[in-house]
């Protein structure tokens, strides 16, 4: 008789399970701003937003589920920021992911209730997007792109493969506000290297073909890039310029530069930063508030040097330099 009443015990839990299930009210979807430099077509564009959809993941966050994410892409255009910042706060979503200071800039003037997780940014604190990255204290954190003298670092690279370098051409994009603290951190790198310096500016594809022709004029023996999202779009015109000019050339950004044809890469794993700031979503989303989380530097490296690019410009890749290097493209 024990047994025939457990059995029929049994039999009415399994049967009421589904109900109890059905009773409970479905779980609460966030939603997730993404706000991109990039376009959407573009494999690099596509790679970051896997490697932030990646982070969530590992999180326990299932799209369609517990998150939703509503993505935005400037196509390249700085001046679409406002609008798509705009358009991402009328939507009342819970959190806003930006991509570069020139996005979160946009979307920090857009709200300044919604929490908002930067990331790829070169100089939150000299842009004015943060007072200090130990306490951020308003509604935005997430990472920085540069760390301690990455600049100087890129220019000692270049001087390594050119030893001869006299001049330098330093190519940013002025609507970048962080680019005038990479300016800077060059200016005191090059004086210290006894190179000079040549700045030029580019706004757009236009204004880079200009820059390049400056370069020639100039007879500047190298190059260095300064991150931006525009020079990402633009990272295959980049590379064939200075292969046209026979200009060895660094990029701080991602291996896709090297694998576009550009020389060297040196700077942060971006597609690990595009993880992290999913943590700081995470966070957030569990009750934590910008203002209480420290701004991350990035702490690892990584060198990627194209060997066919060196040989096309006639150039013997030094040992100390090979050595270093975390991905050589043959």
């Amino acid at each position: 008789m024990r047994l025939i009443g457990r059995a029929v015990i049994l039999a009415l839990i399994l049967a009421l399970a589904p109900l109890a299930a059905q009773g409970q009210p479905p779980e609460k979807v966030r939603r997730v701003g993404y706000l991109n430099p990039g376009y959407l077509s573009d494999p690099l564009s596509q790679r970051r937003l896997e490697a932030f959809r990646q982070g969530l993941r590992d999180l326990g966050y299932v799209e369609g589920q517990n998150i939703a994410i509503e993505s935005r892409w400037a196509e390249g255009k700085y001046d679409r920021y406002p609008a798509l910042a705009a358009d991402l706060v009328r939507l009342k979503v819970d959190v806003i992911v930006a991509h570069g200071g020139t996005a979160t800039q946009a979307v920090q003037q857009a709200t300044r209730t919604i929490p908002i997780v930067m990331s790829l940014v070169l100089d939150p604190v000299g842009s004015g997007l943060v007072p200090s990255l130990a306490r951020p204290g308003g509604n935005v954190t997430g990472t920085s792109f540069m760390g301690p003298d990455l600049v100087g670092k890129q220019l000692q690279l270049l001087k390594e493969v050119v030893p001869k370098v006299s001049r330098v051409a330093l190519l940013r994009n002025p609507a970048n506000p962080a680019s005038v603290q990479g300016l800077r951190d060059a200016e005191a790198a090059a004086r210290a290297l006894g190179v000079r310096l040549q700045p030029l500016e580019a706004r757009n594809p236009q204004e880079i073909d200009s820059a390049f022709a400056a370069m020639t004029r100039e007879r500047a023996g190298a190059l260095l890039i300064l991150p931006d999202p525009i020079f990402g779009n633009q990272r295959r015109q980049i590379a064939e310029l200075a292969a046209k000019r026979r200009l060895p050339a660094i990029y701080g950004g991602t291996p896709e530069y090297a694998e576009a044809g550009g020389l060297m890469v040196y700077g942060p794993n971006e597609l690990d930063l595009n993880r992290r700031a999913a943590t700081y979503v995470d966070k957030i989303l569990k009750g934590a508030k910008p203002a209480d989380l420290p701004v991350e530097q990035p702490t690892k490296f990584e060198l990627v040097i194209n060997l066919k690019t060196a040989k096309a410009l006639g150039l013997t890749m030094p040992q100390s330099v090979l050595s270093r290097a975390d991905q050589v493209i043959q």
